[in-house]
């Protein structure tokens, strides 16, 4: 596959007459990974981000420029755990400087509990206490991958598992709010099952079964949906930004429940209100807190 892009990146490296020289360079799949890399890389290494602000990743398409990226990359640093299906062939040949930041995380969903035919649900970024894992993971290999800056490379680990901390505890703190009998989500597919187990929450129900947003909903199971809202009485639809909202806004109408905007897969543009990965858990929390109506 290598020599397949040789020509490709050949062409994209030259300017002119010479080479143009560039330094140490990662590739970040999500914008949720990328953002997290960066914490650990700073302004030391070049850190890339495939997918864009607001991009699927169950849907996204590789693009020739994105074949380039990956090709010239010297470490890509991926979710995993199938989430970045779509590109499977391509990384399976680059396989050599592919890091999986989810694959040996303790204690992960099976997939199977969520009603989907894959191994581990891949969400894990809605618990902040695995994202602490990746960071483990990214400062080992960037370690690996520039030893001089080892000792930087762990401060840098050391300060952002200390935000992670905190933000864990805040998100506790502020959901305590919510009580038990209305910590009720209703979502566009099942994405929150590590936010639901971290932080005492259940997941009664999907628009689109299983955990990808490309799977689609049978009538039964809509009318399931629909019956379930009004019988627990719940009061919001959680739906990610990325995500045709058509039959979310068709059950919330039938229903008189009202629909609230997630940052799921993806950060939003870095002006907006999930800029970074600190942001979307705020975002996320704050989201949850008054969709559910806990002072109502």
């Amino acid at each position: 596959m290598r020599i397949a892009f040789a020509g490709l990146i050949a062409c994209c490296l030259l300017s002119g007459a010479g080479i143009i020289a560039r330094g140490t360079e990662v590739l970040c799949t999500t914008s949720i990974v990328g953002d997290v890399v960066k914490q650990i890389a700073r302004e030391d290494i070049d850190v890339l981000v495939l997918l864009g602000p607001d991009t699927d990743p169950h849907s996204f398409q590789l693009r020739p420029q994105d074949l380039v990226a990956l090709q010239r990359a010297d470490l890509v640093f991926i979710n995993g755990l199938d989430l970045e299906a779509g590109l499977s062939n391509i990384l399976e040949s680059i396989d050599d400087h592919v890091v999986s930041l989810s694959a040996d995380l303790p204690g992960l969903l099976a997939a199977d509990d969520e009603g989907d035919h894959g191994t581990y649900d891949p969400h894990v970024w809605f618990d902040p206490t695995l994202v602490s894992a990746w960071v483990d993971v990214i400062a080992a290999r960037l370690s690996q991958l520039v030893p001089s800056l080892r000792s930087e490379f762990q401060t840098r680990s050391a300060k952002y598992q200390s935000d992670l901390a905190n933000l864990d505890a805040w998100i506790q703190s502020i959901l305590e709010e919510i009580p038990a009998d209305r910590r009720l989500l209703v979502t566009d597919h099942h994405v929150y099952g590590y936010f639901t187990r971290r932080y005492g929450f259940e997941q009664v129900g999907t628009i689109f079964p299983g955990l990808s947003t490309m799977s689609e909903p049978s009538a039964r199971e809509l009318a399931e949906l629909v019956s379930t809202i009004e019988s627990l009485d719940i009061p919001a639809i959680f739906v990610g930004t990325t995500v045709n909202p058509s039959l979310a806004e068709q059950i919330a109408s039938d229903t008189g429940t009202r629909i609230v905007f997630m940052y799921t897969g993806a950060l939003s543009d870095p002006s907006g209100p999930a800029g970074t990965y600190l942001d979307l858990m705020r975002y996320t929390a704050n989201a949850i807190l008054e969709g559910l109506g806990a002072n109502e």
